[in-house]
């Protein structure tokens, strides 16, 4: 018998656990793998500069040129989506980054600084300020160095009011609105406050001798 009311108590422990555990598992959203291309050397509809600098053509990549500016795609409002990015830094101070949720269509570069989040593309800078991170929102979860003079693909994971963003296949971010920001400690970082759960996205040319390759934004819906 009190083997038993052993066995009877483990297996209620156990199933109990499962229970919790399923429960409070955030499982990572999913795209259907339905991919549609937004940008690269065939694709350039709806996409236009807002601000100084450009992005050149060169050998079927776009390459930023000064700036600060940014190459705003004002085509549609992308929300409950995975959206793939492929690119390549050139020097270990290269600076870029790729807009989202952007709430309105932006007059000059500071508002999608100040109205949306810049997922930040930049070996450099602090946990706050680097590669994947939401840029001064969100603190690193792995600190990943994009590789110079080789591509590297950025996955961004938007789902309501989740952001999720994986490089090289490495988590970086994952950040849900209304959760704790840290205070914006200069001018630049952005202002603080939820973004919408759908929103413009664009690619930042950073200025500064900065030099980024593009090949490739494409965009799929979540399962």
């Amino acid at each position: 018998m009190q083997r038993l009311k052993f066995i009877l108590g483990t297996s209620l422990v156990s199933l109990f656990c499962v229970i919790v555990f399923t429960g409070c598992y955030h499982s990572k959203p999913v795209s259907t793998g339905g991919w549609r291309t937004l940008l690269d050397a065939q694709h350039t509809n709806g996409w236009r500069m807002v601000g100084p600098g450009e992005f050149k053509l060169e050998k079927g990549e776009f390459v930023t040129h000064d700036g600060m500016g940014l190459f705003l795609y004002d085509r549609e409002k992308l929300g409950d989506c995975q959206i793939r990015v492929v690119f390549k830094m050139t020097a270990t101070n290269d600076n870029t980054g790729v807009f989202i949720r952007i709430a309105d269509l932006p007059r000059d570069p500071w508002d999608a600084v100040n109205r949306g989040y810049e997922v930040q593309i930049a070996n450099d800078g602090d946990e706050w300020h680097r590669t994947g991170c939401l840029y001064s929102f969100t603190e690193a979860k792995n600190l990943v160095n994009a590789p110079i003079g080789d591509w590297s693909t950025m996955l961004i994971t938007l789902k309501g009011k989740r952001t999720i963003v994986e490089v090289n296949g490495t988590l970086v971010t994952d950040f849900t609105e209304g959760q704790p920001v840290r205070e914006r400690t200069i001018w630049y970082e952005g202002e603080r406050g939820e973004r919408p759960s759908r929103g413009y996205i664009g690619l930042q040319n950073h200025g500064h001798g900065a030099e980024v390759h593009f090949k490739e934004v494409s965009v799929a819906p979540l399962k």
